[in-house]
């Protein structure tokens, strides 16, 4: 199920993704028709734009702060923090600073 991350070995979730200028780099840790789970790293100003999936997704940042829009709902979080988007409902990521996020969504 797991792919691109050691496995029995104790690891830093944040550090399983490196942070690149001018971009938001992603890694996918499971991709299945019930979760998938993905690792992404944002530069500050990067973004994602709005979408909608098609399963609640999941978000915690693992480092810095970034800004959650969800149906017109603006959220910012930060380290330790989660937010749950609900399916179907537009959604957009945007990176206040550098920061890293855990996704997990399930179908």
């Amino acid at each position: 199920m797991y792919k691109n991350i050691e496995k029995q070995t104790k690891l830093t979730l944040a550090d399983q993704v490196a942070y690149q200028q001018g971009q938001v780099v992603s890694k996918t840790l499971v991709q299945n028709d019930a979760v998938s789970m993905t690792l992404f790293s944002f530069d500050k100003g990067e973004e994602i734009s709005t979408h909608a999936a098609a399963g609640d997704a999941m978000v915690t940042v693992l480092d810095g702060k970034g800004r959650f829009t969800v149906g017109g709902d603006v959220f910012y979080l930060e380290k330790g923090e989660t937010l749950i988007m609900p399916k179907d409902i537009p959604h957009a990521v945007y990176g206040e600073e550098q920061f890293k996020m855990v996704l997990v969504v399930s179908y």
